[in-house]
């Protein structure tokens, strides 16, 4: 384990140090937070400002760097052995949209430090892993670093509009060329530190899966009218009784048919009892469980395929009966549920044939990644964290939302969504929310994180079960 010294200006690991002066700290920082969201721009500009910002990565022999659908981009570092399968890292450029006038503490495309934080959308989702992964493969790059092990970075620029332009081409070109992988690392889940409550230290969760997703659209057509002679059931008003029926009844508990179990049977040494005595027999309690976590929506996550009516159209005057009643529900679909099913149980729950149910899109969770003691991915990585934080406890984990990752599941039988970023009480609501942050220790620990990852994946084997005592 080594530590950067960016307040020093220096970059050290086992004695050598490197210059990283303090203007090029600052600039490898705001990169690539001072673009209001926007993708970055294919012209050669920009391109100029990345190599400056990460010289060796752009002119080194060892990397190909190419731009995919013109604004994502892809890198390959050749490997010394090319009969070890090569991985993927990923991660994306784009962000939400964010306003100061939102509430924020510092403008949301600033970089402004407060109290040791870097502010600014995009610190935690995505652009902390996009900056740190390109700094470790910089770093790695000047100490004169060659992988054995050869592997693709691929940074996309529209994953929060589901990566149809930037993953998938990415996905769609690797697959022309008949690349394989052994598996994939996204953004998804992160260490948890006094999140869970009841859990006794930090817990590092590394995504196994992700849920599905569907958006569908309920619309309701009558005829128009005067508002003073109003029939008994308006379009708004049966489009609403509909919603309020899906609202009413939510998708059955599912709780321990998917992902979830392995979570907390590997956390459960780790709480207080009684709960630890419930997780450790979740084959008894298991219903009890999902009674529990369904009470908070940030766990009721975990127990069913969730129902969020997000969008609500109708009338264009206060005087007339509107016609037309639309609604958008966007559902997350649980590990145990099908899309199909999900479908069915919308047309049983809303009842009535006077709502068209079309589907807008959608596609079914995707498949659970191995977690054993035999899977390279999931104990390079957890032996990573483990050796940069020993205290952390490591579990599968399933993320509730979606990432780029799932447009590679073609391309391999394992990907997992993780990055170092330590979420302590009111983080997670920073997520697409006002004030989003990170620290710069906690970034510091994320090129850290990557600048050994990169390293152990050179390992033809899995080592021996981690200890506290090891050497890389």
């Amino acid at each position: 384990m080594f530590k950067l010294c960016f307040n020093k200006g220096r970059f050290a690991r086992a004695g050598v140090y490197y210059s990283v002066n303090e203007r090029q700290y600052q600039r490898a920082v705001v990169a690539l937070f001072d673009h209001q969201g926007a993708p970055l721009r294919a012209d050669p500009d920009l391109l100029r400002g990345h190599a400056d910002t990460f010289p060796t990565v752009f002119s080194s022999s060892l990397v190909q760097h190419e731009l995919v659908a013109n604004y994502s981009h892809l890198f390959w570092v050749r490997g010394s052995q090319p009969d070890l399968e090569p991985y993927l890292l990923l991660a994306h450029m784009d962000v939400v949209p964010a306003s100061e006038a939102d509430g924020w503490d510092a403008p949301p495309f600033s970089a402004q430090e407060i109290d040791g934080f870097i502010y600014g959308r995009g610190t935690i989702d995505d652009k902390c892993a996009v900056m740190g992964i390109l700094q470790a493969l910089e770093y790695l790059l000047i100490r004169g670093y060659a992988p054995r092990r050869g592997f693709y970075i691929g940074l996309g620029h529209d994953e929060e509009v589901s990566g149809y332009n930037g993953a998938v081409n990415m996905a769609r070109l690797l697959k022309q060329r008949g690349v394989q992988l052994l598996f994939v690392l996204d953004e998804g889940l992160a260490i948890l530190d006094g999140v869970i409550s009841g859990l006794d230290g930090p817990a590092a969760l590394i995504g196994v899966s992700e849920k599905g997703a569907a958006t569908v659209k309920l619309s309701v057509s009558t005829a128009p009218g005067h508002s003073s002679m109003p029939p008994r059931e308006t379009s708004i008003g049966i489009l609403a009784a509909a919603v309020k029926r899906l609202e009413d009844n939510p998708m059955p508990r599912l709780f321990g048919r998917g992902p979830e179990r392995a979570t907390f049977q590997h956390l459960a040494h780790k709480f207080r009892l009684p709960l630890k005595f419930v997780m450790s027999n979740l084959w008894l309690f298991s219903p009890l469980l999902g009674r529990v976590l369904e009470m908070k929506p940030e766990t009721n996550a975990f127990v069913r395929t969730t129902t969020a009516v997000t969008i609500f159209n109708s009338g264009v005057k206060v005087n007339v009966i509107p016609s037309y009643a639309e609604a958008y529900v966007n559902l997350r679909i649980h590990s145990a549920h099908l899309l199909q099913e999900v479908l069915d149980l919308i047309h049983l729950t809303v009842a009535d044939q006077r709502v068209k149910i079309d589907l807008v899109q959608g596609f079914d969770p995707l498949p659970v990644s191995s977690a054993d003691e035999k899977s390279f991915g999931f104990q390079i990585i957890k032996k990573t964290v483990l050796d940069m934080f020993p205290t952390v406890t490591v579990a599968p984990g399933i993320c509730v939302g979606n990432t780029d990752s799932r447009n590679f599941k073609d391309l391999t039988r394992d990907i997992y969504r993780f990055a170092p970023v330590w979420f302590k009480p009111g983080d997670p609501q920073r997520f697409h929310g006002i004030n989003e942050r990170i620290s710069k220790k906690n970034y510091e620990e994320l090129v850290v994180f990557y600048f050994n990852l990169i390293q152990n994946f050179d390992l033809q084997q899995l080592p021996e079960p981690h200890s506290s005592v090891h050497e890389l």
